[in-house]
């Protein structure tokens, strides 16, 4: 199952146009190429309420620089790479406004984003409008490519992306259900933003797979993200008899809705909930009510994969932050780690640097195994993309921290091992 073309009539915040910030011609168009810095922007959230997915950038960013030291090595020289970072504040206008400034201002040669369709989708906007390289990921690949009017054959020019896809939070969430027992009822509650609209839709969405399934579904509609009342949804829920509950949520917004779950007596069996149970920070707002929970798993320390840029493996990496930081490994750790390896492979293969086209024929090009897994546009389910690998996990009582969160089910990619069994949520 994939979303198709029909996501991009779904109304979604184009928030590129009308911003008074496109810039009307290429921005390289006359550009003298004179330092020989090259420079990367790099826009994602450190503040707002989707921050969680920005939390380690710092760490991150600092570690890449280290590596680079004075330059990557290009052709037998060493060329200075300059990273960018900008605070999208989690406000997508803000996201278009910090890339426009990046491209017409700072004149960047390659454009990163990550962290949800919030700060991808109107990045990458405003790089295709101007002719800019861009790489992003943390968003999954169907709200990112038919939420920008994307044409399966046709793809974009200048804007590449990798994460997992739909499909594969169909298999993940439904090879979890599947392994409890349950009445097979699931109801969706879905935030109105981007990823919300896109992975609820009764058509294109992931609930068709849940059908296909074997699933009943009652959907319980879109909700206004940072609301504060939920009551008419779990009054929906326990009149469907909703043994699992599943939807995207920001963090804020489902500890609201945990807390009037357990106020109104509802408990389901199973809750599955994409984007808002991701980090440690989020169960520990929950307390030990968070146990039990489950939700998509992009990345551990488990997963068996390796850096092609320092060899490190995701347990080294995670160790490394955990002992620069004394904070528990988070997801996007892998991800914001990948986006910056693959963007440093893409310019050593590039072969004019001061051709932003050689720079996309590199990136189209790529073929590379990150510490996320492979990363391929050759090979992807639709043009511009790659998708990553994808398990589900499930919130424990931790060792060293206060939770963890375990891989519970590898139903759509078998070669990550599962570390514990799936469970009902015990109340």
């Amino acid at each position: 199952m994939a979303i198709d073309k029909g996501v991009a009539g779904v109304t979604r915040r184009r928030v590129v146009q009308g911003l008074g910030v496109a810039v009307a011609a290429p921005a390289y168009i006359g550009r003298a190429y004179a330092a020989k810095t090259i420079k990367l922007g790099f826009i994602s959230p450190e503040t707002g309420p989707i921050a969680a997915f920005g939390s380690a950038d710092g760490f991150i960013v600092d570690e890449i620089r280290k590596t680079i030291g004075a330059g990557l090595d290009i052709g037998g020289k060493k060329v200075p790479v300059e990273i960018l970072v900008r605070d999208s504040q989690s406000n997508p206008s803000r996201a278009a406004e910090l890339a426009a400034e990046l491209i017409t201002k700072d004149k960047v040669d390659l454009m990163l984003a990550s962290s949800t369709s919030d700060t991808t989708l109107p990045v990458a906007d405003q790089c295709e409008l101007n002719g800019v390289p861009c790489l992003s990921t943390d968003t999954p690949w169907q709200p990112w490519f038919f939420g920008r009017g994307g044409q399966p054959g046709k793809g974009f020019d200048w804007t590449y992306h990798f994460f997992w896809g739909a499909d594969q939070v169909v298999t993940t969430f439904t090879g979890l259900w599947s392994s409890i027992e349950t009445n097979k009822q699931v109801g969706g509650v879905w935030s109105n933003d981007p990823d919300g609209v896109a992975l609820s839709d009764m058509a294109h969405g992931l609930p068709p797979g849940f059908l296909k399934a074997g699933f009943k579904y009652t959907d319980m509609g879109l909700f206004t993200p940072l609301s504060n009342d939920f009551s008419a949804q779990i009054a929906k829920l326990k009149a469907a008899n909703c043994d699992i509950v599943t939807g995207v949520f920001l963090p804020p917004d489902f500890a609201t809705f945990w807390a009037q779950c357990a106020q109104q007596g509802y408990k389901p069996k199973a809750a599955t909930i994409a984007k808002a149970l991701l980090f440690p920070a989020s169960i520990e707002a929950i307390g030990d009510r968070g146990i039990g929970l489950s939700s998509e798993e992009w990345w551990s320390p488990n997963h068996p994969f390796k850096s092609g840029l320092t060899g490190q493996s995701a347990a080294e990496l995670c160790a490394a932050f955990t002992k620069s930081t004394a904070k528990q490994w988070v997801q996007p750790i892998g991800f914001k780690h990948a986006l910056l390896e693959v963007a440093l492979d893409i310019l050593k293969r590039t072969k004019n640097l001061e051709d932003p086209k050689s720079i996309v024929e590199a990136m189209a090009a790529t073929n590379y195994q990150s510490i996320v897994g492979p990363v391929n546009f050759k090979t992807g389910p639709i043009n511009n993309v790659s998708a990553t690998p994808l398990v589900g996990g499930q919130w424990v009582k931790g060792k060293d921290f206060k939770y963890d969160i375990l891989i519970a089910n590898n139903s759509a990619y078998p070669d990550i091992k599962t570390v514990k069994k799936f469970e009902p949520i015990a109340y």
